[in-house]
């Protein structure tokens, strides 16, 4: 389903529903990457799109690490171990166990320690599904793609995006400024602007 100039009008999508599309599109997007565009920049200027590709995986880990109430930060931020060739089926392996410990019948219930404290599960793979999508636009730009965007996780984005602050950024909102984009912008462009991407 591509992405549209206003935000689907549909009831509120399961949280685990849209958390494993942004995961699969966030996946077919890293797969898609061509080795040549390993050293290139990306919108994140910490990384470049190889760091990225680490750090996605090192996240996808995490995930799964807070659904069994263990040290997030266990799992370093970027892994760095993987070669040029292993990203996907790493994401893929990383994926795969994140989806069965979030699928457990309590899990989004209980409180879990997520990088910014306590939170509940729902709010955390919400966090996680945001992240995970603006993360496959980064790439995306990167390395020249164009997604196929889900246009009701797009839209379930940015019913709750303004629950982040629009100020202050930095430290415990780790973006950048709000980027201005018109009202009829389209959602994708809405989500990574609120988010301090340029679209």
């Amino acid at each position: 389903m591509t992405d549209t100039a206003h935000s689907a009008e549909t009831a509120p999508l399961d949280l685990r529903t849209g958390f494993a599309r942004a995961v699969a599109l966030c996946g077919r997007t890293l797969a898609a990457v061509r080795p040549e565009q390993l050293d290139g920049p990306t919108p994140c200027p910490d990384y470049t799109v190889r760091q990225l590709s680490g750090h996605l995986v090192a996240v996808m880990r995490r995930v799964s690490v807070i659904g069994r109430d263990g040290d997030l930060f266990t799992v370093p931020d970027v892994a760095d171990e993987l070669a040029d060739d292993e990203y996907p089926l790493a994401w893929e392996a990383a994926a795969h166990e994140a989806e069965e410990v979030w699928s457990a019948p309590a899990v989004l219930d209980r409180p879990h320690r997520g990088p910014a404290g306590e939170m509940p599960g729902t709010v955390l793979l919400g966090v996680y599904t945001t992240e995970f999508t603006l993360h496959t636009w980064d790439l995306a730009k990167a390395t020249g793609q164009i997604p196929s965007w889900d246009q009701e996780v797009l839209g379930s984005l940015v019913r709750k995006m303004k629950l982040i602050p629009a100020e202050p950024r930095g430290g415990r909102v780790p973006f950048g400024p709000v980027v201005a984009v018109p009202a009829d912008a389209s959602d994708i462009d809405k989500v990574v602007a609120w988010h301090g991407r340029q679209p």
